[in-house]
């Protein structure tokens, strides 16, 4: 009777031993959309960031979207749209928690947004990380219909209320909403003015927080590799 009590005693301490890690084991999948003309390899300090932390490859979607020779060819409608949703949604099915995280640079971030909004998956994103976005869009776009006549500042693009960021505007992208941002962003700021309405472009509506670094667009997802990390734990 002691000897059984005994190996169930054990048994007890070596699961409350190992429950912790365990449950610490469960995380968000990540789905890291790269910018306009880019490849999921801008994505790389991230995603060494992001193994570092324990997260298996497996856990960690890149979602190769658009044109990389035609920039102006590019915006948040048709064959941009699905490699993105289908990103997301094998995430969502694989993710030990059921729920995801998200980050997007640049256009990446506007397009990820559009996806979540359009497919009604903010019930299923945790954290949502804008990384140098125009949801308020691009001065060098113009301002819509005034606009560049090219597809990324159309209808569907980043022109100043275009009808696509007027309809995206006030929506929710995860349960928690981050920006990351820059007054010396050669992309988003324009002529030296990086603010829509007074507010900068790169600022999501109702976001839990919003950090500024002094660096350029690109700099913006490159350098900041830890603290996109940190944002989503």
């Amino acid at each position: 009777m002691n000897s059984r009590f005994c190996r169930f005693g054990l048994a007890a301490l070596l699961w409350l031993a190992l429950a912790p890690t365990a449950w610490s084991a469960c995380r968000d999948a990540v789905v890291l959309v790269h910018g306009n003309a880019g490849t999921p390899a801008d994505f790389d300090n991230t995603y060494a960031e992001l193994r570092a932390r324990g997260l298996a490859a497996g856990e960690i979607f890149r979602p190769n979207w658009g044109s990389k020779t035609c920039a102006g060819c590019n915006d948040h409608s048709g064959s941009e749209e699905a490699p993105v949703l289908a990103a997301m949604v094998d995430a969502i099915a694989t993710s030990c928690t059921g729920r995801i995280d998200v980050m997007g640079h640049s256009m990446g971030a506007t397009l990820a947004a559009s996806q979540i909004a359009r497919n009604g998956l903010s019930g299923d994103v945790d954290a949502f990380v804008g990384i140098a976005g125009a949801f308020r869009g691009l001065w060098s776009c113009g301002t819509y219909p005034f606009n560049v006549a090219n597809s990324t500042c159309g209808s569907q693009g980043l022109s100043v209320s275009s009808p696509f960021l007027d309809d995206l505007y006030g929506r929710q992208f995860g349960s928690r909403v981050y920006s990351i941002k820059s007054y010396y962003d050669q992309i988003v700021c324009y002529a030296g003015v990086c603010t829509v309405g007074g507010i900068h472009s790169s600022s999501i509506w109702n976001e839990t927080a919003s950090t500024t670094y002094a660096y350029g667009h690109f700099g913006l997802l490159s350098q900041t590799a830890s603290l996109q990390a940190n944002l989503i734990q």
